[in-house]
């Protein structure tokens, strides 16, 4: 089978949108997956749905990569987004044609140099893990390329405004706080370390804009069933090594000025990207509903005998219990328009529905203390202060954690506590060491004892959980429905 080119694909018959030439108007640090079944797909719909016609020139960020695979196939590569939409099967296949090239800076860093000097460039995009943007005081001015991201984009704006260019801007995509303004904050401390002038510094500032970004969408990545990949080849009618798999929802929130919407392609083309003055609430959105859904029932729907987080959206009262959660003391806390913040959540049940992916509740089971603290407390104690009573499901969320951290403990192994299920097997609770020892130690108290201890722990909560009003008594009449009715039983009670 022939490996994948603009010759091979016309052969192959596809009908799809193709767009071979265009200026190169985008310099993206990172060719993984994500980017390229995120961002290089918002630019490619731009090109088809508007008039922008630009490509992109990938930079490989680390050493060993894919420049050479994604040249070889001169930038394209076939994306499938699946998943459910209104209960519906999606599918969809789409060749992407945004991508020009890639380059190896390890190799020819003059080559992004150059790239990044052109007067067609308009943005800069980046996804280097959330250890990419860190000040690494090893980066040198000298170095070719220089070590850390930060530097080699210091550089390379450095460049950019020896030539006498325009500014760009920047968007920041790794999975930080504040990613823009901290990736901002390395260049400008690189040119103070460096001596680069204060009128580079005043162009950074005043001529390019560093955006915060907020990133979601999933992307399992790569096929790796070979009789799967066997059947694409054939259908597809070429051999493609850089096919790449996501979701079909996907939302783009991007910090910056107004006029920037107008100024990207994104707005006119119709696409699920958006323009705000402040990404923080949009960020509260994901954490809260999104993240806060899986973490506020995946533990009891466990106990329950669920594995899977698709058979929990088949299960009416798991499914029952998680939207009532969300949509009756979860939405009404957070400070966004309530029609925005309900299509999200309704998308919530889809992306969970999704018939393509297998995501275990162990998995997500992970760390779950730290999780309940940061996507379901805040829920719990704003609904309190608001309501001036308990929320039902959010108070036997934190019933379900605590029933899974301490059912019939068996033993405390180095990486976890053995449990075991209900009329099941036994399972791994997988935490920080000193939530483990904790539960370990309280493994023979009464429920009413472990309550008292698990909401009185500070180290846990930040607080003193036990101080609120009717919280003790009610999580543990709870703890002990779980235990003697079941996990679904005890959420079939909250609807």
């Amino acid at each position: 089978m022939e490996k994948l080119n603009y010759q091979v694909l016309e052969k192959s018959g596809y009908q799809g949108y193709i767009q071979k030439e265009a200026p190169e108007k985008v310099l993206q640090f990172g060719e993984g997956n994500f980017l390229r079944a995120f961002v290089d797909y918002f630019f490619d719909c731009a090109n088809e749905k508007t008039d922008w016609k630009g490509k992109g020139v990938l930079v490989q960020p680390i050493p060993q990569g894919l420049t050479d695979l994604i040249n070889e196939q001169e930038g394209l590569y076939t994306l499938y987004l699946r998943g459910s939409e209104k209960g519906q099967k999606v599918d969809q296949k789409r060749v992407i044609s945004f991508v020009n090239r890639c380059i190896n800076p390890y190799e020819d860093f003059d080559a992004v140099i150059k790239a990044a000097c052109s007067d067609e460039m308009e943005y800069i995009v980046s996804n280097t893990t959330e250890a990419g943007i860190v000040y690494d005081p090893e980066s040198t001015f000298e170095q070719c390329p220089p070590n850390s991201f930060p530097a080699k984009l210091t550089k390379l704006l450095y460049e950019r405004f020896k030539a006498g260019k325009k500014g760009l801007v920047i968007l920041s995509c790794e999975l930080i706080d504040n990613n823009g303004k901290e990736l901002e904050k390395c260049v400008l401390r690189h040119i103070d370390d460096w001596k680069l002038g204060d009128a580079f510094k005043k162009w950074i500032e005043e001529e390019n804009i560093f955006c915060s970004t907020l990133v979601d969408r999933i992307v399992p990545g790569r096929i790796k069933d070979a009789e799967e990949v066997k059947k694409m080849e054939e259908e597809n009618g070429y051999a493609d090594v850089l096919t790449d798999v996501g979701e079909c929802f996907g939302v783009w929130i991007i910090e910056g000025p107004a006029e920037l919407e107008d100024r990207l392609p994104f707005k006119k083309a119709g696409l699920n990207v958006h323009v705000v003055p402040d990404v923080t609430p949009y960020k509260k959105r994901k954490v809260r509903i999104l993240n806060g859904a899986h973490t506020g029932f995946v533990l009891g729907a466990y106990l329950a005998g669920q594995d899977i987080v698709r058979d929990c959206m088949h299960n009416e009262t798991i499914k029952g219990f998680m939207n009532k959660m969300l949509y009756d003391e979860i939405i009404p806390t957070l400070p966004l328009d309530k029609k925005d913040l309900m299509e999200f959540a309704s998308a919530v049940e889809d992306r969970f529905n999704n018939p393509f992916v297998d995501h275990e509740l162990m998995s997500i089971s992970l760390n779950s203390t730290s999780k309940w603290r940061a996507r379901n407390m805040p829920s719990f104690t704003e609904y309190i202060k608001e309501k001036k009573s308990l929320p039902v499901c959010l108070t036997m969320s934190l019933a379900a954690y605590i029933a899974f951290y301490s059912n019939d403990i068996q033993e405390r192994t180095e990486d976890g506590l053995i449990c075991k299920r209900p009329k099941g097997n036994t399972y791994k609770v997988q935490d920080d060491a000193w939530a483990l020892d904790f539960y370990y130690e309280h493994r023979a108290d009464s429920a009413s004892d472990l309550v008292h201890a698990v909401l009185t722990n500070e180290k846990m909560w930040g607080e003193d959980l036990s101080k609120i009003e009717g919280l003790e008594a009610k999580v543990t009449e709870n703890l002990m429905k779980i235990r003697e009715e079941g996990a679904e039983a005890a959420y079939a009670s909250c609807l």
